[in-house]
């Protein structure tokens, strides 16, 4: 079953990133992305790995040493449920950066890779996108704005 876990962890993340990506524009994208229940899936299944273990995750994580979250990790079912973990997380921060991009008024074309980035190196992409949304001004912001 964990394997069959592992593998379907990304399917559920795909078609979202597929949207933001090949299908910015198209009406439908902006009313599935908005919702945050987007990640619902990837955490049902972390939920699903980790419950079953929670005696041997609660003290890896509780009092976290390098030995401690290596053995957790070095499991076929630590693994598994790092990967819901990281796609869930990952989906969620890019669903962050593409609604704040949209208000921004980032170009498609220039949150493609981020956002691709973001799959494939999580925290990179968000530090990529915290540089990019620097250029562009938040239209929610009020007073004067200082560049620089």
């Amino acid at each position: 079953m964990t394997a069959t876990l592992f593998t379907l962890t990304f399917a559920v993340a795909a078609p979202f990133w597929v949207l933001m990506i090949l299908l910015p524009r198209w009406s439908w994208t902006a009313r599935i992305i908005g919702s945050p229940l987007i990640v619902l899936p990837a955490v049902v299944i972390y939920g699903l790995l980790v419950v079953p273990a929670v005696g041997e995750v609660l003290p890896a994580v509780a009092a976290p040493t390098l030995e401690g979250v290596r053995d957790l990790l070095g499991t076929s079912d630590g693994a598994a449920a790092a990967w819901a973990h990281m796609i869930a997380f990952d989906l969620f921060v890019g669903r962050w950066a593409w609604l704040d991009s949209r208000e921004r008024g980032v170009p498609a074309l220039v949150m493609a890779p981020v956002l691709v980035l973001t799959i494939l190196l999580g925290p990179l992409g968000l530090a990529a996108y915290l540089a990019v949304r620097t250029r562009w001004q938040d239209p929610r912001a009020t007073g004067p704005q200082h560049l620089g």
